[in-house]
């Protein structure tokens, strides 16, 4: 195994996106990192719920020696030792309740189980579609296509929506690997084929939804644009 290698979660914005990239790449290369100054351009630094989660699942994914790892932490040592495929089960409330975000999770786990050898099927639970991170739906209907034309195969499916702040959301997904990885050239921004308009609620009135997706055709409609629309009452906590 190569040398340890110290990373400094205070760089750039010094949020948890380095954390996440760097446990997937530790994992990938099967090389042991340290992480110091987690989060430390945050107002609340250190490890919060979602990012432990995150890491305990790395861990369990990569099977690796972790020191640590408990919440408030700004100094991680991870050290894998192969990454293995399986069933698993994440739950940001196994932290503390939150509605800390799955799709972050995902992001964090997918890339070495991409790289597995046979798939894997995944139930994450927190927050499907909360502030600052990607929700559930555009992963289902952007990331994972695009990384289709990696050759990389994955399915998300959002049982139970998650708000902020309440949290528990459940998220089934599968991830296939793919041999060889296709180059992936996006070279221009490509025509505007449709636009789609999704209007959510979860434990309100339907009219709400209504009023939301009316608004939003309004404001395109002021643009020239027009949008196909859908009214979805959601099920959630």
């Amino acid at each position: 195994m190569d040398r340890e290698l110290i990373i400094d979660g205070s760089t750039g914005e010094g949020g948890g996106q380095i954390l996440r990239t760097s446990l997937a790449l530790s994992a990938l290369l099967d090389r042991p990192v340290e992480i110091i100054n987690i989060r430390r351009g945050r107002k609340n630094p250190g490890l919060q719920p979602q990012h432990l989660t995150a890491v305990r699942a790395m861990a369990t994914i990569a099977r690796a020696r972790v020191e640590g790892a408990e919440l408030g932490s700004q100094r991680l040592h991870f050290a894998p030792q192969g990454i293995a495929a399986g069933r698993y089960t994440f739950d940001v409330a196994a932290v503390r309740a939150s509605a800390g975000s799955v799709g972050l999770i995902f992001q964090a786990v997918a890339p070495a189980l991409f790289a597995a050898s046979e798939s894997s099927r995944l139930t994450l639970k927190g927050g499907t579609h909360v502030p600052w991170s990607p929700p559930t739906t555009y992963l289902e209907s952007v990331f994972l296509p695009a990384l289709e034309r990696l050759g990389l195969r994955g399915t998300m499916n959002t049982l139970r929506w998650g708000w902020y702040p309440r949290g528990g959301g459940v998220v089934e997904a599968t991830i296939t690997p793919g041999r060889p990885i296709a180059p992936l050239h996006l070279e221009d921004r490509g025509e505007l084929v449709s636009l789609e308009c999704l209007s959510v609620v979860s434990n309100l009135p339907r009219s709400i939804a209504h009023r939301q997706r009316d608004r939003l055709l309004q404001r395109l409609a002021e643009k020239g644009l027009s949008a196909g629309s859908e009214i979805l009452d959601a099920p959630s906590p």
